[in-house]
């Protein structure tokens, strides 16, 4: 049986009118994959409705493995997170005006959980294909790490694999980002497919 591997991407926030990841799990939905049966959704990036729908959308689906995609601009490579904190603390609001401070995620969870994507394994892979990568210790504290740490969570002790990838800017928001490192979104889908592969 394929493995089942559900991917998230997020809308675009902050004014912006594109966001990487959501274009890249909208392509994924096209791609060809022989092992594997892909779910994928779009997310809103709010810190709340964000993770409830992702985890609505995990029960649906079943999946076998969740990996969730989000934007980071300044980083050049594809980058898989290890650590999630149990922390928001954002300098802008997200999409629905919620501007969090020095919040923890959940009062009484753990201050952090580790990825259970094979990362470093990943990154690696990543590396053989010529991919621009890196292994990330900090997935910040905005919407991306919200979703990341409720998702490992509400997953822990259900054999479920899940994490965070971060991705570059795409060349379309350049005038948005001057300056800032992009990455074509034919590559970024080349790399997303060679982290869904190594998780199998």
């Amino acid at each position: 049986m394929p493995t089942k591997v559900l991917v998230s991407g997020f809308e675009p926030f902050g004014g912006s009118q594109v966001n990487p990841s959501q274009l890249l799990v909208q392509a994924l939905e096209k791609e060809n994959f022989t092992e594997v049966d892909l779910s994928a959704i779009v997310l809103p990036v709010e810190f709340t409705k964000s993770s409830e729908m992702l985890l609505r959308k995990i029960k649906d689906v079943g999946p076998d493995v969740v990996i969730s995609f989000g934007q980071a601009e300044g980083r050049s490579g594809i980058t898989p997170e290890k650590v999630a904190i149990n922390f928001d603390d954002a300098r802008i609001p997200d999409n629905s005006g919620d501007k969090r401070t020095q919040v923890k995620i959940d009062a009484h969870g753990p201050d952090a959980y580790f990825s259970t994507l094979p990362v470093e394994k990943i990154v690696e892979a990543l590396k053989k294909e010529e991919i621009p990568t890196s292994l990330s210790l900090t997935a910040g504290a905005f919407v991306c790490n919200h979703l990341f740490y409720s998702t490992q969570n509400a997953l822990k002790g259900t054999g479920i694999r899940s994490g965070f990838i971060h991705l570059p800017l795409v060349p379309q928001q350049q005038e948005e980002f001057p300056g800032q490192p992009t990455m074509d979104l034919a590559t970024m889908v080349r790399g997303a497919r060679t982290a869904i592969l190594s998780t199998l």
